[in-house]
């Protein structure tokens, strides 16, 4: 995948987390919680774009953080 476009995505989330008030740690809670095994560390390193991101787990992101995946890819 293209280096640039993780990074976006990456930053897309973090913006959305942060518009919601919610904190790293928050969210990894919530994915690992409906089943998806992500730490807070890697949750770090997607939003920086250093960690691809699986299909489940943006599938995961898009109900936990209620948006589309427009939102996050866009």
């Amino acid at each position: 995948m293209n280096a640039e476009f993780e990074k976006q995505v990456g930053r897309n989330i973090r913006q959305i987390r942060e518009s919601k008030n919610m904190t790293q740690e928050q969210l990894s809670a919530k994915l690992q919680v409906n089943g998806c095994d992500i730490t807070r560390s890697a949750l770090a390193k997607i939003e920086v774009g250093q960690r691809h991101l699986y299909v489940d787990e943006l599938k995961l992101l898009k109900e936990i953080l209620q948006v589309s995946f427009e939102d996050i890819v866009g």
